[in-house]
């Protein structure tokens, strides 16, 4: 299968299984006038590697937990389910920042309201 028709079935763009290649997530074959080339199942993995990039994963431990899919094995499991377990830890801990900061941002709007109320206020 060639990249346009897999990005059409993944509905993901040529540039991103491109990008995907370039991470070490996807491979290809080459023809002789340099095309790439896939197997079939590379759709579903391409629409596994979205479902992990929408859940916030980035490229890096996208490739980290490759090897629990292309080589399913308890000690793979267990290292998958660490990973994703720390990755969530670390957004819970930005969502606690980011809370954080809009407090405080609407801690300065109501004093700005306080010192110049206008109509604008009530939007």
């Amino acid at each position: 299968m060639r990249i346009g028709e897999v990005a059409a079935q993944a509905g993901v763009s040529v540039r991103s299984l491109r990008y995907y290649e370039e991470q070490h997530l996807l491979t290809s074959t080459r023809s002789a006038s340099g095309q790439r080339h896939y197997g079939a199942e590379v759709v579903e993995r391409v629409r596994f590697i979205q479902r992990l990039y929408t859940a916030g994963l980035s490229s890096r431990t996208i490739a980290a937990l490759m090897p629990c899919v292309d080589s399913p094995s308890e000690q793979h499991s267990d290292e998958a389910w660490e990973r994703m377990r720390q990755e969530r830890e670390q957004i819970t801990a930005h969502i606690a920042e980011l809370t954080r900061a809009r407090d405080s941002l609407d801690d300065l709007i109501a004093a700005n309201r306080r010192h110049h109320p206008h109509p604008a206020a009530a939007r």
